[in-house]
């Protein structure tokens, strides 16, 4: 607003509109004061005349009191008016912005830092959602892989990698990995299916899902390469395997529940691999296991299930392959820490059942018990599952009758064999250190079934014995136990035992050395046991010679009747004096070895 004076008169701008009753300086109303207002604005309304005749408070009111009066209310009205016209531009600044929020097409600028910002979230907001992708199943997927087309692909990668097998079975993985590289890690979280499946589900996962005739194709083109080169594609799948693992468990560490994580190359075309060539040639993972076994980030509980997953493809290649991993690669996990664990007892059984199960098994297995000079179930083998199939009564768990059901069958596996073998003499051996100790354990179930393992051992090779008498003294409580079996159940064991001249041996040893060690001083604590040992070494030794006796007897008998057959026949002049001697001799060659023997 611009004011002037009579004396100074200011000019007043175009835009501005002067009242009519101001524009006359003379006008006694206003004293010489003009007022201006915008051209926006309305028009002030010319104010009624004042009442300069009124009292007020009983007193007269001037005329100077009037212009005061009249001024205040002028003044009243422009800030009113003022106002009115701040809240218009208000209003006017914005109505754009709604007009962003409401609109995205308006790109209008809009004065004040909160204008950009809210366009920028309006944008924002209004961003078009990119179209979900259509999820693709592991059986989409696959049923469209060409067998022809595979052929072909693995035809031209022979010729072009001719002599690095190698980079072939890479390029053989790469094929199915664009097969299934629309296939998300959601559609195949296999570290949860592992863990949550049964083995009898998961053993045929991918493969499953592949036609015969891709199947077929692939498993003909891997019979043709070399071990060595399956070897190391086996060892790069089980690492790019576990790699997937670990990024998983790291992903699950920092949120409650954990998410499975996509990965560069599908883990389903890795698998799908793997399983092919492990069934194709199941004595590659063999070849693998010293590596296995001896490093650590291929062992664990955690890692049992992909384990179990493996030994099952090999076992779809060969049974006898798949109970010698399961044997030396899984049973053991039950002689440490995880054997207590009741999920890692039940896949270890799962395993084992599964491949008792198959067609045959029993027969194929105990004809194939020894394999290129390697037995399916090693004597240190056959000691974990006796142990875990024979706790102690306190320690029984709803595993052991599983165990129970299955010891049998692999029991005739571990012990099978041609008695009297070179083979069969070291095994033997080995199979007796356990037995004893076992026998000894304090365990009444134990001890029961490991005594007849000993005396298994006893009838396999004479060398047995000699081991026995190493180890007597060392095993007194397991030998007593032995040597009362051997009394109490003679009649039938007898039959079995072939080699009495080398038992009848150790019973004297063992007679010495009890004497021996009565009258030490320092064996009073034994003194029971070592009485006990005595007397039983007195019965079985009793029953030998009468045992004897009778072969003898029979012997001579058979001796003294071809004499007398000789002597009794009707033309005298026949006789062989010479063929009747050689008779004789034979006859007591004969009887020597069979008391030797005996």
């Amino acid at each position: 607003m611009a004011i002037t004076t009579e004396e100074n008169p200011l000019p007043i701008d175009s835009n501005h509109i002067v009242d009519d009753d101001s524009a006359n300086p003379n006008n006694s109303n206003n004293h010489g004061w003009q007022k201006v207002t915008y051209a926006k604005r309305q028009r002030k309304v010319r104010p009624k005349p004042s009442d300069s005749g009124k009292l007020v408070n009983g007193s007269a009111v001037s005329d100077g009191d009037s212009v005061f009066r009249s001024l205040e209310k002028q003044s009243e009205e422009r800030r009113r008016r003022i106002d009115a016209q701040k809240a218009a531009i208000s209003a006017a600044y914005e109505a754009p912005v709604r007009s962003v929020n409401r609109n995205d097409d308006d790109d209008s600028d809009v004065e004040g830092g909160g204008g950009e910002k809210n366009v920028n979230v309006a944008e924002k907001k209004t961003k078009t959602k990119k179209p979900k992708k259509l999820k693709v199943t592991i059986a989409e997927a696959a049923a469209k892989i060409d067998a022809g087309d595979l052929d072909a692909f693995l035809a031209d990668v022979s010729v072009s990698y001719e002599s690095q097998e190698e980079i072939q079975l890479m390029r053989f993985a790469d094929y199915f990995g664009r097969a299934f590289s629309a296939v998300s890690a959601s559609q195949f979280p296999w570290t949860k299916l592992f863990r949550e499946s049964p083995v009898a589900k998961i053993a045929d996962i991918p493969v499953s899902h592949i036609s015969e005739a891709v199947y077929k194709t692939s498993i003909d083109w891997i019979s043709q390469r070399s071990h060595e080169a399956l070897g190391s594609f086996v060892l790069w799948s089980l690492d790019s395997i576990l790699a997937d693992f670990a990024s998983q468990q790291a992903g699950g560490k920092g949120s409650k529940k954990g998410v499975q994580q996509t990965t560069s190359k599908s883990q389903v075309a890795v698998f799908l691999a793997l399983a092919m060539v492990l069934r194709r040639k199941p004595d590659v993972l063999v070849n693998l296991l010293p590596t296995l076994k001896e490093n650590l980030k291929y062992q664990g509980q955690d890692k049992l299930p992909l384990i179990v997953w493996t030994v099952a493809q090999a076992c779809q290649g060969e049974l006898a392959i798949g109970l010698y991993l399961w044997a030396h690669y899984i049973l053991p996990i039950l002689g440490g820490k995880s054997g207590s664990n009741p999920q890692a007892r039940d896949l270890v059984l799962q395993s084992v059942e599964r491949i008792l199960s198959a067609p045959k098994a029993h027969t194929i297995l105990v004809n194939g018990a020894v394999r290129k000079g390697e037995r399916l179930m090693p004597p240190w083998a056959f000691d974990v599952l006796l142990r875990v199939t024979f706790p102690a009564s306190s320690a029984r768990v709803k595993a052991t009758e599983r165990f129970e059901a299955i010891y049998p069958t692999l029991k005739e596996v571990a012990l099978a064999g041609a008695p009297g073998s070179k083979a069969m003499k070291q095994v033997s051996q080995q199979m007796l250190s356990y037995a004893v100790k076992a026998t000894g354990d304090g365990n009444s179930a134990l001890s029961r079934e490991g005594a007849g393992v000993f005396i298994w051992c006893l009838t396999q090779h004479p060398d047995c014995y000699k081991h026995w008498d190493k180890v007597y003294m060392d095993n007194l409580e397991a030998s007593v136990a032995i040597l009362r079996k051997l009394s109490e159940e003679w009649k039938g064991l007898s039959v079995k035992l072939s080699y009495h001249q080398a038992l009848s041996e150790t019973l004297k040893s063992f007679r010495y050395k009890n004497e021996k060690a009565l009258a030490d001083e320092g064996e009073a604590d034994r003194e029971a046991l070592l009485k006990s040992s005595d007397k039983y070494c007195k019965v079985l030794l009793g029953r030998l010679s009468r045992g004897c006796g009778c072969v003898m007897s029979m012997a001579l008998a058979v001796i003294v009747l071809g004499v007398g057959a000789a002597i009794m026949s009707p033309n005298p002049e026949s006789w062989d004096l010479k063929k009747l001697s050689e008779f004789v001799q034979h006859q007591a060659f004969q009887l020597k070895k069979n008391l030797l023997e005996k």
